[in-house]
């Protein structure tokens, strides 16, 4: 069988599975007391394992086969938790995960585990799987009186132990299929593991049951021994008390029971589930197959556009209501394919803990890494580039933000220090903001460094303010680091970060309190693609303002407006806002002022301001494209989009205007 089709699913599998192994053990190493992450890391180590052998990535499989020997201990109470085994699991995660990493770059996924291994063996002594895993049943009172029972009826009673060959992949189903042979020969009335743990799989290869029969023990080996992938069956006789050697012992309570007790086979399994209806519907789709879906929807926008002008210009009420009804079926449409790019931040997220975990380790440091609004969604190529760059800002945090314990607790901090990383929507735009309660930035340390290195001259520096100065850490090359690390100093790598955000049409902001940390918010698009605009007229030029970004139009009448140190400004709604009179701004030609104002009122968080035009001309779903690299950081423009009659507009950036 040619498995290199399954190779994509493959890899994406694994990385799902060891993200959760991942995000399992972190919350683990703060609960070691709940067993209930053991079992969620096992589970995925399991899955995984079966993955890799299927695929023959021999390392992935023995590796992860180890991982679940050190878990099967910890979950069975045989090997306590202590740093040692953490940081051993941890490693071995990170060794999986350059194993996938491999594959996933057309490479075999071998790498040298020899030691790694020997580290997991030497935590916990292996021992044979049917010790540990498929332990003697207790006969409780309960079974006892079952049991003996059926003897005085004349059935048999079997301790059967079944082994599964170690190369099984489906172990839940053939662990059914050996249920159904065994339940047409007579009873299951216990098993080891429970019923559950073997439905779940939660078990290596081999597994007990005991049977009540009249079939003899050579009937049953031979018809266990029939089910596929089954290794060798052990069959002995159960030794049963009578039941008038139990009277004695029954309680009411027990007896009474007795009449309801059954246990029946495993109910989900693979095998069954091939007969029953499926609950997952979820498909994997190429990237590259939505960026074509998204292209040809904005070619029908463009399209649609243009037929609802015609519809308008000839004024026939069927073409009317035919182009009514196709752009209300597109504008559903366009939700469909947008809601299908979006992602949620948590893919990005979700790589961050375990990452300060190491580094705040590596520098002797205590860190909490708080994760907020994970489930805030973006579009999928937003996603695909805003890793690196919060990568940066956290390592920087880690290394130079927060301070070592001794040094916080010196300055009346707790000693462990906290990143709060936080996404939000706000309007079409999402928000990551990236705040530590460390040292903060040195003002004059910053402004030292800059204009050593020829960045701003003395006079420029007497005039800057706080942020501006702040802004001086995104210039290339610049650190404040005293000596280079592994790690970083703040400002290593920020302006990387700063061209990576600004390609996406997003923007990177600072604030700080020196001694009390710093914050760092980005603001990104939500989708690069179709937005709602406003679109305006100046002179014989048209605009397009995103809706996200209105709170509402008004026409103001030229006494409404007043001059605050040399800058218009009205009164709206109780509060002074400036104007800003975007025929100046963008030198629009044959501008002539009206006997009114058309003013746009905008908003940038809780900042807003007043956009003059010459008139609105109505709101419309718009295409955004980029203005390419010969156009490359014109101010306030984000874009330009085409309308229906070929026309281009641009877009204007209104988050540019306000500051």
């Amino acid at each position: 069988m040619d498995m290199n089709q399954y190779l994509g699913v493959f890899i994406e599998e694994s990385r799902e599975h060891l993200q959760n192994i991942n995000d399992q053990l972190m919350c683990f190493e703060k609960n070691t007391a709940d067993l209930g992450y053991v079992n969620e890391i096992f589970r995925s180590a399991h899955t995984l394992k079966g993955m890799s052998a299927t695929m023959g990535f021999d390392d992935l499989a023995q590796l992860t086969h180890k991982m679940e020997n050190v878990l099967d201990a910890v979950r069975n109470h045989q090997l306590d938790v202590h740093t040692e085994v953490l940081d051993a699991l941890f490693e071995s995660v990170d060794a999986l995960e350059i194993m996938v990493q491999s594959i996933s770059e057309g490479g075999d996924g071998q790498l040298d585990v020899k030691l790694l291994i020997q580290k997991l063996q030497r935590i916990v002594a292996e021992e044979p799987v049917a010790q540990h895993e498929a332990s003697s049943i207790e006969y409780d009172e309960l079974v006892q009186t079952l049991l003996s029972q059926t003897a005085d009826q004349g059935f048999n009673a079997f301790k059967i132990t079944v082994q599964l060959e170690r190369t099984c992949l489906l172990k839940a189903a053939r662990a059914y299929m050996v249920f159904d042979v065994l339940e047409q020969a007579g009873d299951v009335i216990k098993s080891a593991p429970t019923v559950q743990d073997i439905e779940q799989e939660k078990f290596e290869s081999s597994f007990i049951v005991i049977l009540v029969t009249n079939e003899s023990q050579e009937k049953l080996q031979a018809s266990i021994m029939e089910v596929s992938e089954v290794e060798s069956v052990k069959i002995a006789a159960v030794p049963v008390k009578k039941e008038t050697e139990m009277e004695e012992l029954v309680s009411p309570e027990i007896a009474a029971a007795i009449q309801e007790v059954t246990v029946s086979a495993p109910s989900k399994s693979p095998v069954e589930e091939k007969r029953q209806p499926s609950n997952n519907k979820t498909i994997r789709v190429n990237i590259d197959r939505l960026d074509s879906l998204m292209n040809l929807f904005e070619e029908l926008v463009i399209d649609r556009g243009r037929l609802e002008q015609i519809s308008k210009e000839l004024n026939n009420s069927e073409l009317d209501e035919t182009v009514e009804r196709m752009s209300r079926i597109s504008g559903d449409l366009q939700t469909i394919i947008l809601n299908m790019r979006m992602v949620p931040v948590e893919t990005v997220f979700n790589r961050f803990p375990r990452m300060v975990r190491q580094l705040s380790k590596d520098l002797g440091k205590q860190i909490e890494l708080q994760l907020v609004g994970a489930d805030t969604e973006l579009d999928r190529t937003v996603i695909d580039e805003i890793g690196d760059p919060l990568v940066h800002l956290l390592r920087n945090a880690v290394d130079h933000g927060i301070e070592m314990p001794q040094a916080r607790l010196k300055n009346g901090k707790n000693e462990k220090g906290t990143i709060r990383l936080k996404a939000y929507h706000s309007g079409n735009h999402v928000f990551i903001d990236l705040e530590d309660d460390g040292a903060g930035i040195n003002r004059e340390k910053v402004l030292q460094k800059a204009l050593d290195r020829g960045i701003i001259d003395g006079k420029t520096a007497e005039t800057l303010t706080d942020k501006q100065v702040y802004e001086l850490i995104f210039a290339s090359g610049f650190s404040t680091a005293e000596q280079i690390s592994d790690v970083s100093g703040r400002g290593v790598g920020l302006d990387v970060v700063k061209n990576t955000i600004e390609s996406l049409g997003g923007s990177v902001t600072i604030d700080s309190n020196e001694g009390y940390g710093s914050r760092f918010s980005i603001q990104l698009p939500l989708t690069l693609s179709i937005i709602s605009a406003l679109l305006v007229q100046m002179s014989e030029e048209r605009y397009a303002l995103p809706l996200s970004s209105i709170i509402e139009t008004a026409i103001v009448q030229p006494k409404e407006v007043m001059h605050v140190h040399g800058q218009k400004v009205i009164d709206f709604r109780g509060a002074i806002i400036p104007l800003i009179d975007l025929k100046e701004l963008f030198t629009v030609p044959n501008s002539v002022q009206g006997d009114h104002y058309s003013v746009v009122i905008v908003k940038k968080g809780e900042k807003t301001a007043g956009l003059i035009v010459d008139s609105f001309i109505g709101q419309q779903e718009i295409v955004l494209k980029s203005l390419g690299h010969y156009l490359p950081g014109v101010f306030a423009i984000s874009g330009a989009t085409i309308l229906g009659d070929g026309q281009v507009a641009l877009i204007i950036d209104c988050n540019a205007l306000i500051k």
